[in-house]
């Protein structure tokens, strides 16, 4: 009897040893364009999760960030990053690009839900050998701390409910493991209080920076690197896992990697001074036409560039810092529409992930700037997360400047003019459809700089063009009004101008002294 009592109670146990779940371990994920946080209401149930760039999301304790992507660096000088250390201590960041950064995602809480439409992340206990630091790139060479468990830091920091913050960094100065929790909270209308907690796992390696060594961030052809600025200089390892060469999709702010078909806008003039915008090529048959993608409204639009003027408000001005000599002289006003969204600017980026691109084009898709046409200089830049600056366009340098763009990718950078005005960009993309056939297509993108500036004045001649071509020999196809005047075109027109101005006047002096022979004839 005891013997059987024993065989069932050994059953038994069996029985509810398989009955319970085996905890899954861990996947290890990298954290290009992920949203490292991601917060959500339903109701009165606060959600928060970890997404992914397929916007995917996930329990945070069922990932485990690092130890591949990351950056090991050394705390620049000057105070813009003191709050990471002292100049020349080591640290590791989450994140190894200057594209894709991660982000903090609200908009799963609907504006007008939750009380002066904001939602408070806190840092609980944190785990680990040293100390974690999250906080954004504010601009170049600066940043601005949202949490840590440094002695001097904050311990939350409020997101705008219905948005994203991009250009997120996570920053740890020990290697280990750490587990740390963070807490999403919001006051309701009703006056209720939602909130929702995570566990977060990173695992840090051996911090080692390397010695400076800052491949470009894509290929350029005939366009000399300017140098980054010493000041913002991020050591980067040797082998970097995500290289800023190729960078990978960053998630949209709809979370996309192919976003969903928007519709086309007809004829519409939209001045655009904030939210989310997006230069790219759409295809149609043999039609490759450059638009642009206007993510303020739901579905988003693709506009013609004829149709749209940036601008870029005085909220853009910053001083250029020492060191950043592609920018101008130090302390210099210069206008920076930033990598990072900010309220109140526009936010412009460039992207090759329509549906159309994606799946009728092979290989890369090539961004020429032709030429800049404008009262100041124009540089396009990215800022590592350390706030190192890599320069892919300068209209300082000889024209055409070259970017090749992986398929479905979407990136930000830092678009700097010198001094307000009007601006026009003479901007190519080119691409070999899956059938094998070049495409091209040219136009201008205008961009009102300063808030003396009337943007409207950017409309008409020259603004845009509305064709698109396909041409075996890669010609220009469409037209995109004239090219800018430090572009080749602009010397070219100007000396047939020439010509021709030489031509009608000796024919008109010609007509004249025949006149005059006839007439003393």
């Amino acid at each position: 009897m005891r013997v059987g009592a024993a065989s069932l109670a050994a059953v038994v146990l069996a029985l509810a040893s398989a009955a319970t779940p085996v905890a899954a371990e861990p996947v290890a994920v990298v954290s290009t364009g992920v949203d490292l946080v991601s917060v959500a209401l339903d109701g009165d149930t606060m959600s928060l999760r970890f997404r992914d760039e397929q916007a995917v999301g996930r329990d945070p304790a069922e990932v485990v960030l690092g130890p591949d992507g990351g950056l090991a660096g050394r705390v620049p000088a000057g105070p813009a990053f003191a709050f990471l250390g002292k100049p020349g201590h080591a640290v590791w960041a989450l994140f190894a690009g200057d594209t894709g950064f991660p982000a903090l995602d609200t908009t799963g809480v609907r504006p007008g839900v939750v009380v002066d439409d904001r939602v408070t992340l806190t840092l609980g206990s944190v785990e680990g050998p040293g100390t974690f630091t999250a906080y954004t790139l504010a601009g170049l060479g600066a940043a601005t701390p949202l949490f840590g468990n440094g002695a001097d830091l904050p311990r939350s920091t409020q997101l705008p409910a219905g948005s994203r913050t991009d250009g997120v960094v996570w920053a740890f100065d020990a290697a280990g493991e750490y587990r740390f929790t963070l807490t999403g909270s919001a006051a309701l209308r009703s006056g209720a209080t939602v909130r929702a907690e995570a566990t977060y796992r990173v695992h840090v390696p051996a911090i080692e920076p390397a010695e400076p060594a800052v491949p470009a961030p894509m290929k350029q052809a005939a366009q000399p690197r300017a140098e980054a600025a010493e000041a913002f200089a991020a050591p980067k390892p040797a082998a970097v896992p995500k290289p800023a060469a190729a960078p990978k999709p960053a998630a949209a702010p709809q979370a996309a990697a192919v976003p969903q078909a928007a519709k086309a806008a007809a004829g519409a003039r939209q001045v655009i001074a904030d939210g989310h915008v997006d230069m790219g090529p759409n295809l149609s048959g043999d039609s490759w036409t450059i638009r642009i993608k206007d993510d303020r409204t739901s579905p988003p639009v693709w506009r013609e560039t004829a149709d749209v003027v940036l601008h870029a408000k005085d909220k853009a001005k910053i001083t250029v810092p020492a060191g950043a000599d592609f920018l101008g002289k130090t302390g210099d006003t210069v206008w920076v529409l930033p990598q990072t969204q900010q309220a109140g600017l526009v936010w412009p980026g460039w992207n090759t992930q329509h549906a159309s691109v994606v799946s009728g084009i092979k290989g890369n898709v090539t961004w020429t700037l032709k030429g800049v046409n404008g009262p100041g200089r124009f540089a396009l830049f990215l800022t590592g997360s350390f706030g190192k600056a890599d320069v892919l366009f300068d209209s300082t340098k000889p024209f055409p400047q070259k970017l090749d763009i992986p398929l479905n990718t979407h990136t930000h950078g830092n678009w700097a003019f010198g001094k307000p005005g009007l601006y026009r960009l003479a901007v190519q993309m080119s691409g070999t459809t899956t059938a094998g056939k070049a495409a091209t297509d040219t136009k201008t993108l205008t961009i009102a700089v300063g808030d003396s500036t009337d943007p409207n004045a950017g409309f008409g001649p020259g603004s845009g063009s509305n064709g698109g071509g396909n041409g075996d020999d890669g010609s220009d196809q469409g037209g995109g009004g004239p090219l800018p005047r430090t572009g080749a075109g602009w010397v070219l027109t100007a000396g047939a101008l020439g010509v021709v101005l030489v031509a009608v006047g000796a024919l008109l002096l010609l007509l004249v002294r025949r006149r005059s022979a006839t007439q003393t004839g």
